[in-house]
């Protein structure tokens, strides 16, 4: 069957960015913020009880406001995404995260009426049956609002962010949407001149795309550097102002992780380089290089007269469909749907944001994919990682919206067991030994971006948002720390870095969620306990639906203990996992011996 590769919008608001269903919905949202507010204000325990069906409808009112927001805003980065130069998309934007700040109004007058409770009222409350499906999300606010400021004063924080944080974090996508790395005779767009530098063949081709890539973001980097000291500045006083300076906190209380499950994964993190320092040694010589350069280390690894498998976005959409049949069929279905109702942006073309996500659609009950496909191995992996938090989002879409807000450390462990489904079924259905070595390259480069990538992010942020306590840091200041971080996270296993890797990755400038990088080691390392217990288990897909149905209705460690049976402080687990990726590092050593110059 064909596929398209450019994603179908038109159910959603049709007519693109000058849609009046669009324009409609937000005049409706708009209007039903003040009601919705003064409903709160006038709550009071005692003339509701003993049903509380003024707080129910409280409760869902705010929760279809948030879906509304959810889908008016996806839509507009959506476009965005395709068109990053759209005109329009900025003023939209602003409209919707004015409301969501009207929202956040609403949101912090419920929490202190929570927070004001008596234990024994709101225990009364949260029996109630029709709040006992949120009993969780009502707990988690009143414990989480105990911090809050009154309701002006952070009404003030949160006007004030529209043009602090968000409109820091905004000025950061004008500025990539203005990158553009000359390539020869050709001009790439950001997504297109890293796509190359990661996956082109040719090394000469990686050098220097890279290097034309670093000297365009160099040019850039004073502008981001006042863009990132900004973003840090206001959440560090933000922080300071609700009586932390912990940095952490907030991001450990987002993902509804204790500390002790952080330290214990990096700690088994740090302890198990050395195999995959031994895989980037091996791979250096397969290329008949002493050490790998930072630009190296995603390429593909060829031997012999091997050519590595292209797959066209047909094939690639069959082969993901084949192999999570076996696991679910249910996740098939999903992948089906999602291909034939064109819920995906798959093409690659000029004028596309670099990156990839999926985003939910709460109030047509869809989700939808972006990203670039490329053909390769990898490519696929990514779109089988996408479809996983789309089956993620489809399995859950019917509880309340709040139990549907899951935190981004369980949010990947979805994605990342759809992609080692994918993975596992590329190495196992290689027909020759060189095709067997170029399949767990591709594998165990995820691993190093688990456990060195993704940890350098962890360590540079740590250490930034450290300084940046102190005083604004300078763009000398932060490719040292940047610089640091990486060779403390790889070990210093490579020739040569990337300095501003701070200013090209845009996880650093997210306003909405800090520390955007542990979730992903997190969500890599949970999966494979997942994936194992997958392969043990005939009834699989129910007991799988049933941890992700969880992953808002309880905290990160509670999840871990009632659907695997661990604890996620003590090492073990995580220990379990990097012992997985170690057996692989041993099997891909032991095929390319004999491939050695």
């Amino acid at each position: 069957m064909t596929y398209s590769e450019q994603w179908d919008l038109e159910p959603i608001f049709a007519g693109g960015i000058d849609s009046p269903a669009l324009t409609q919905r937000l005049a409706d949202l708009t209007a039903q913020m003040t009601p919705l507010l003064e409903a709160v204000q006038n709550w009071t325990f005692a003339t509701d009880q003993p049903t509380f069906a003024t707080l129910t409808q409280i409760t869902e009112q705010l929760q279809a406001i948030e879906a509304g927001l959810k889908q008016t805003g996806s839509f507009v980065n959506m476009i965005q995404s395709t068109d990053e130069r759209n005109p329009q998309v900025a003023p939209m934007m602003g409209r919707i995260n004015a409301l969501e700040n009207d929202a956040n109004q609403i949101d912090v007058a419920l929490t202190k009426k929570l927070v004001a409770m008596s234990d024994a009222d709101f225990k009364t409350v949260v029996s109630t049956p029709a709040l006992q499906a949120i009993q969780f999300n009502l707990t988690e606010k009143r414990t989480n609002g105990a911090e809050l400021l009154d309701e002006a004063t952070e009404k003030l924080i949160n006007q004030f962010a529209l043009d602090g944080l968000t409109g820091w974090s905004d000025h950061y996508d004008s500025l990539v949407a203005e990158i553009q790395v000359p390539d020869g005779e050709t001009t790439l767009s950001a997504g297109q001149a890293q796509n190359k530098f990661e996956s082109d063949p040719d090394p000469k081709v990686r050098q220097r795309v890279f290097q034309n890539w670093y000297q365009t973001w160099d040019r850039y980097s004073p502008l981001l550097t006042d863009t990132l000291n900004h973003l840090a500045g206001f959440r560090l006083t933000d922080y300071q102002a609700h009586g932390t300076t912990d940095f952490l906190k907030k991001p450990l209380a987002t993902s509804r992780m204790q500390p002790a499950t952080l330290e214990a994964m990096w700690s088994i993190v740090s302890q198990n380089k050395a195999p995959l320092v031994d895989f980037l040694n091996r791979k250096a010589a397969l290329m008949g290089k002493e050490q790998l350069a930072w630009y190296d280390t995603w390429a593909p690894v060829v031997v012999g007269d091997f050519q590595p498998q292209r797959y066209s976005y047909d094939e690639a959409a069959d082969f993901i469909m084949q192999n999570f049949k076996a696991f679910s069929p249910k996740m098939a279905s999903v992948a089906q749907t999602a291909f034939e109702k064109r819920w995906i942006e798959a093409e690659d073309r000029p004028g596309k944001q670099p990156g990839g996500y999926m985003t939910d659609l709460p109030e047509t009950d869809d989700f939808r994919i972006f990203m670039t496909f490329d053909g390769t191995p990898n490519g696929v992996a990514t779109l089988a990682h996408e479809l996983g938090h789309g089956f993620h989002t489809m399995m859950i879409n019917d509880l309340p919206s709040w139990r549907q807000d899951y935190a981004m450390n369980v949010a990947e462990t979805a994605s990342t067991f759809a992609e080692l489904i994918v993975s596992d079924a590329t190495v196992k259905a290689a027909q020759s030994p060189a095709a067997k070595i170029n399949l767990l390259d591709q594998k165990i480069t995820n691993a190093i971006d688990m456990f060195m990538n993704i940890h350098a992010r962890f360590l540079f942020e740590r250490h930034f948002y450290t300084a940046r306590q102190n005083g604004l840091q300078t763009t000398a200041d932060l490719k040292a720390l940047m610089l640091a971080a990486q060779k403390e996270a790889y070990a210093d296993a490579l020739t040569d870095y990337d300095p501003l890797f701070w200013a090209d990755k845009q996880h650093f400038f997210f306003d909405d969620v800090p520390f955007y990088n542990f979730p992903y080691t997190f969500g890599y390392l949970f999966s494979m306990g997942i994936y194992a217990k997958a392969q043990t288990m005939p009834d699989f897909e129910a007991d799988y639906i049933a941890l992700l149905r969880d992953t808002a209705n309880m905290s990160t460690e509670a999840l871990a203990q009632k659907h695997l049976g661990v604890d996620l402080t003590q090492p073990d687990f995580w220990q379990a996992a990097a012992d997985s990726i170690a057996k692989d590092v041993q099997q891909f050593l032991a095929l390319t011996a004999d491939y050695l110059r």
